[in-house]
């Protein structure tokens, strides 16, 4: 067997160290627990950045995967399968809207995103060529490709990475009148993130995103929701962006849509935005594949009973409620959040975001630091409440130094 120093030594000879791991070496999971090499059982609280929502080994999804892997698992898009039609037919109902254009990851999922609204610009919108304008708010994460980074505020997601690509306009997160003031004529869409995960989850103010809605509709701009980490479940709605009453014209859809089984993403609109696509003007090799239709499905199918949205609902409540009692109390000076998903600010003078994670990791609970002083909560909707309760103990003792 394996020991957790001997495989991460592998690693990092091996792979780029594109990422700063926890030292821990995960070999089996189910619902929201993982084993490492040696046995030893960790409380996922971040859950994949909210990939797996529905937990580690759900049986329905596994159960799904494992019944079109015996059948076909790919034929391109150069050819129908017998699961595509009903995919895109069920996502689109979910959404409320009327045509979806799967993908496989989430950042492709954006840029697929970024093309519709510049050739909307263009063929709907009558924007110049080449003067299409799109509007992003500051301390996004919407993917890592070059065209993302490229109006991305995190230096090192950005640094090193130009000549970037033109075209962005950024403007501070939650200021409806810094927004206003950048969409022109040439503007042809408003691309947010409904709460901002990696900087921290951060909740725009009240009024923000129906705000938001009313400038775009008026200026004839799209609305596009990046609800990659914010949507299925994760809130307590099935997109964030429903707490507010918002329907974007594009939902940006990826992680939880994959069951943490395989990448699946999609954006997801109306005829009339993603009608501007011809044969050969976009595409992707996996995207819509037979296995991940078949997963997405599932995922859909396990939404609409509204038990997820509602444990995130009720869950969350819980959440909040006892970690507001820990905000301003000594190690931790604030908390934010909404449904099962919480970003705690640590105190500096305590500990880095990093260290927080350590502690906790030392003592089973896995969660991940952004910012350098904010650590992330998230775990899967699945999560009992027993075993939420002792994933707060042990960041309660981590916070009194026990």
């Amino acid at each position: 067997m394996s020991t957790t120093s001997d495989a991460i030594r592998s690693a990092e000879a091996h792979s780029a160290h594109n990422y700063h791991p926890l030292p821990v070496v995960v070999a089996s999971a189910e619902g929201a627990w993982m084993t490492d090499v040696e046995g030893r059982r960790f409380l996922d609280m971040l859950a994949g950045y909210s990939a797996l929502n529905f937990g580690h080994g759900n049986r329905r999804l596994i159960d799904a995967a494992k019944a079109q892997l015996e059948r076909v698992t790919l034929t391109s898009r150069a050819f129908h399968h017998d699961r595509f039609a009903e995919f895109c037919g069920q996502l689109a109902q979910l959404c409320g809207k009327e045509m979806v254009l799967p993908m496989n990851t989430g950042a492709e999922a954006v840029e697929t995103a970024v093309k519709t609204a510049r050739k909307w610009g263009y063929r709907v919108k009558g924007v110049p060529d080449g003067m299409a304008k799109i509007v992003v708010a500051a301390n996004n994460f919407h993917g890592r490709t070059t065209t993302i980074v490229s109006f991305s505020t995190d230096p090192e997601a950005r640094a090193d990475y130009g000549p970037y690509t033109p075209g962005f306009e950024i403007v501070p997160y939650g200021d409806l009148t810094a927004l206003s003031a950048a969409v022109t004529e040439n503007t042809v869409a408003v691309l947010l993130e409904p709460i901002q995960g990696e900087a921290g989850v951060l909740v725009p103010p009240a009024g923000y995103l129906p705000g938001v809605r009313e400038l775009t509709r008026e200026r004839n701009v799209l609305f596009i929701a990046d609800e990659i980490q914010s949507g299925l479940g994760r809130t307590g709605k099935t997109f964030a962006c429903e707490h507010e009453d918002v329907v974007p014209d594009l939902y940006v859809l990826g992680k939880a849509l994959g069951g943490g089984v395989v990448p699946v993403s999609a954006v997801v609109g109306s005829a009339e935005v993603l009608g501007v696509f011809r044969p050969g003007e976009h595409g992707s090799t996996f995207g819509g594949n037979p296995l991940a239709c078949a997963v997405g499905l599932e995922v859909i199918a396990m939404l609409r009973t509204g038990e997820y949205q509602q444990r995130a609902t009720e869950l969350g409540e819980h959440l909040h409620h006892e970690l507001g009692l820990l905000a301003g109390t000594g190690a931790v000076q604030t908390v934010r959040g909404r449904g099962l998903w919480a970003g705690v600010d640590i105190d500096p003078a305590f500990g880095t975001g990093r260290q927080i994670s350590e502690r906790l990791m030392d003592r089973g609970v896995l969660v991940k630091d952004t910012h350098g002083s904010t650590i992330r909560i998230a775990p899967p909707l699945v999560i009992s409440k027993e075993d939420l309760d002792w994933g707060l103990d042990q960041l309660r003792a981590v916070l009194a130094h026990e």
